[in-house]
């Protein structure tokens, strides 16, 4: 289990993320009932995370669920190039989890291409005609072990089941695969600047009745379609370090390594892969000492696994959402 270690942040603020992370758009009173505090507390905690901490409650569209390709690529650039080009990329509505790595001369990144054309375009179109870029490695994700709409906070264990159970949201069951419409635009839009948006702030941005607008998100959710997520800050949580992992096993311990892996505490996502290796991780550390100890202990004794390459972040450019640097 996690342990919290953090000059600002206490446990009652880990659980108030964690219970975001069940449900983000859960009202601040049925999460103050669950938590034992009052509306305000939970009010007051929520504004002190978003100014300290980062928090942003936005909507996801689930790439896996709705059968749409995911790549992670490896961008090999000249120092002096690779800062513009993550910035970018980070700009673009159909990335996420961009880092740079390798001493600033290397981007990690995932993209998900709303259009199949939208990845032949930056693939074979944009990045190979820009001069900075020395090289350029994709793999697509082949299927997800862990991440997604299981968020990372849930591994410091705040909450127990009861509590989990009583913030999880009632969605109407699934009725047949999982699909967007283009009348879902505006929706999306609006939720994806803010997922916790007021049925009257998506009724005025979609021109939909409310009621209309309350069946079409719950379907959405219920389906698996959109999730609602939370990114912010891990160092405040007293995580400081984070990693990718390039992970090659032996074709049949693939699926074991990457469930063993989704039960690891510093691992916010697992993904088998199609490329030179079979799994990618992104690992949250406090400080190197802990990385060294993640590599040579639970990930070095992991049956199966050949070869690791470990790609500490320099600096995380964008997670869900993108903030412009000053």
């Amino acid at each position: 289990m996690l342990e919290l270690e953090s000059d600002t942040l206490d446990r009652l603020d880990v659980q108030l993320l964690s219970a975001l992370e069940v449900d983000g758009r859960a009202p601040f009173s049925r999460i103050a009932a669950v938590l034992g505090v009052s509306d305000q507390t939970v009010a007051r905690r929520y504004r002190r995370l978003c100014a300290e901490a980062g928090l942003r409650v936005v909507a996801v569209r689930d790439a896996e669920r709705l059968g749409q390709d995911q790549w992670m690529l490896r961008l090999r650039c000249a120092p002096e190039g690779a800062t513009v080009i993550a910035d970018a990329l980070a700009k673009r509505p159909d990335t996420a989890w961009i880092g740079l790595a390798s001493g600033g001369t290397e981007i990690v990144c995932m993209t998900r291409p709303s259009r199949p054309g939208d990845h032949d375009d930056l693939l074979l179109g944009k990045l190979p005609r820009t001069p900075s870029v020395v090289e350029i490695r994709a793999q697509q994700l082949l299927h997800r072990f862990y991440g997604g709409p299981t968020g990372w906070v849930r591994k410091f264990r705040a909450l127990s089941e009861d509590q989990v159970a009583a913030l999880r949201p009632a969605l109407p069951e699934a009725e047949g695969p999982a699909r967007l419409e283009p009348e879902d635009a505006p929706l999306l839009a609006a939720l994806e600047r803010d997922g916790r948006a007021t049925y009257p702030e998506l009724q005025r941005a979609t021109g939909r009745s409310e009621s209309s607008v309350k069946r079409r998100l719950a379907a959405l959710l219920g389906s698996g379609a959109v999730y609602i997520d939370v990114e912010y800050r891990a160092e405040v949580l007293g995580f400081s370090r984070s990693a990718v992992l390039w992970i090659t096993t032996t074709p049949a311990a693939m699926h074991s390594v990457g469930q063993a892996l989704a039960a690891h505490d510093e691992v916010a996502s697992a993904a088998a892969t199609a490329g030179p290796s079979h799994v990618v991780v992104t690992a949250v550390l406090r400080d190197t000492a802990h990385l060294y100890a993640y590599l040579s202990g639970p990930v070095g004794r992991l049956e199966g696994v050949q070869h690791v390459e470990a790609m500490p972040f320099l600096r995380r450019v964008k997670q869900l959402t993108y903030v412009r640097p000053f």
